[in-house]
């Protein structure tokens, strides 16, 4: 573990900036995680909580950037008018992530926050092999209510609001197939998206499916004040099960 401070980087993967972390002494396994971000477009380049952790444990962070996509398999022409979210970061990303530090599944984990948060959840339930260690702080979940409530790019990326419902993260959930590491946490004064966390550790316990969750801590509602707090829980989880799923293979 090192304390030596890092460094941020501009990359261009496959035409669309992604902020690189690179820590002064890299884990020697080559753990990755793929940052998304939430709904603000908000970089971790300026949050000392998020980067004293990737620096503690030797983390290279692979930020991508899709705007207002919320990270599905729907066209979002704010993003891309011919390319996905999701495949973007499954044909473009993890390729230019394996190029670039020689880094592959099971050894690149995955932490979202808000919007970025679901879709690191949806990346995980619909493809638990590539991405079996997920993080996710105040998910939001069921994006399916700003359908109606003003959203500019998910009425364009779905017909109604049923239509997304169907494609949260929690419709996502396979009863037999399914990461093996789950964390998520969520403010409880974080009125909007806290039932559809619960929800979710509902559905995970009704299947017996394991899963790390912290749903009582409280400071600061939704928003990085939250974020931060809950940054060393979430990244020691993303370590701690990287370093068993090493074990494993």
């Amino acid at each position: 573990m090192s304390s030596t401070p890092g460094t941020w980087s501009l990359a261009d993967i496959s035409g669309y900036a992604a902020d690189i972390y690179e820590p002064a002494a890299p884990n020697p396994h080559g753990y990755t995680v793929m940052y998304l971000h939430g709904v603000h477009l908000n970089r971790l380049v300026d949050k000392p909580a998020f980067e004293q952790e990737f620096a503690r444990h030797g983390l290279r962070v692979v930020c991508p950037r899709t705007a207002r996509s919320w990270w599905t398999d729907r066209i979002c022409e704010e993003f891309d008018a011919k390319i996905t979210a999701e495949r973007y970061v499954l044909d473009h990303v993890l390729p230019w992530i394996r190029e670039r530090f020689s880094a592959e599944p099971p050894r690149i984990a995955l932490l979202g926050t808000s919007m970025g948060g679901q879709g690191a959840l949806r990346f995980a339930f619909k493809h638990p092999q590539r991405f079996p260690v997920v993080a996710a702080i105040s998910p939001a979940i069921d994006y399916q209510y700003r359908v109606e409530e003003g959203d500019e790019t998910l009425p364009l990326m779905y017909a109604d609001k049923e239509a997304a419902r169907q494609d949260t993260a929690t419709l996502h959930v396979h009863p037999l197939n399914w990461p093996r590491n789950i964390w998520f946490a969520c403010d409880p004064t974080d009125h909007r998206w806290h039932e559809s966390t619960e929800k979710l550790r509902m559905k995970l316990a009704a299947l017996g499916i394991p899963y790390v969750c912290d749903l009582e801590t409280s400071g600061g509602g939704h928003g990085f004040e939250y974020y931060n707090r809950m940054a060393a829980k979430a990244v020691g989880f993303l370590v701690e099960r990287l370093e068993s799923e090493r074990m494993r293979v």
